[in-house]
């Protein structure tokens, strides 16, 4: 299946078609908040972010900077060609529990190395994923973890019928 036509880009948009393939890491100075179960578990500017080719940025943030307790190793692992074996986390709160919402790489593949130690959410799950005060959009479908933005123009893997982007 052919990709679609790329949307138009304004001034300070990033189009997910113009980013690379096989991904690429970014450091970056945005604050991201994530709220769940009614609380702040993670408030954090030290953020690295991972943009792919037909993908809204994907955000790392430090396992450590998660409030004590709300992570929780979550059952199985996947693959990805270019980051390695990820693990997953459950996130739990005052009673709430959304298995599997985050994913870690604890031994990342060449070129990822500053994966480690890093966890990143499926926005979804979440109460509320800010990135700079902006509330985010989870990326269409279940598969994949992207945050969308204003700034962030697609059309973006997800969707139905995007299987063969």
């Amino acid at each position: 299946m052919r990709p679609p036509r790329p949307e138009p880009v304004g001034a300070g948009q990033e189009s997910v078609w113009d980013y690379p393939r096989p991904p690429r890491l970014e450091h970056i100075d945005r604050r991201i908040v994530v709220e769940f179960a009614g609380s702040v578990i993670v408030d954090t500017t030290d953020v690295v972010r991972v943009l792919e080719t037909s993908h809204p940025p994907a955000y790392y943030l430090p396992i450590d900077a998660f409030a004590p307790g709300v992570l929780r190793r979550g059952e199985g692992t996947s693959f990805c060609e270019f980051k390695g074996q990820a693990a997953y986390f459950d996130v739990a709160l005052h009673g709430r529990i959304a298995p599997r919402v985050g994913w870690t790489y604890p031994e990342p593949s060449r070129g990822f190395e500053d994966l480690a130690g890093r966890v990143a959410l499926y926005p979804g799950p979440m109460d509320r994923c800010t990135v700079d005060g902006e509330i985010v959009t989870p990326q269409p479908g279940n598969f994949y973890g992207g945050w969308i933005t204003s700034d962030i123009r697609g059309p973006f893997k997800g969707v139905p019928g995007s299987g063969g982007w």
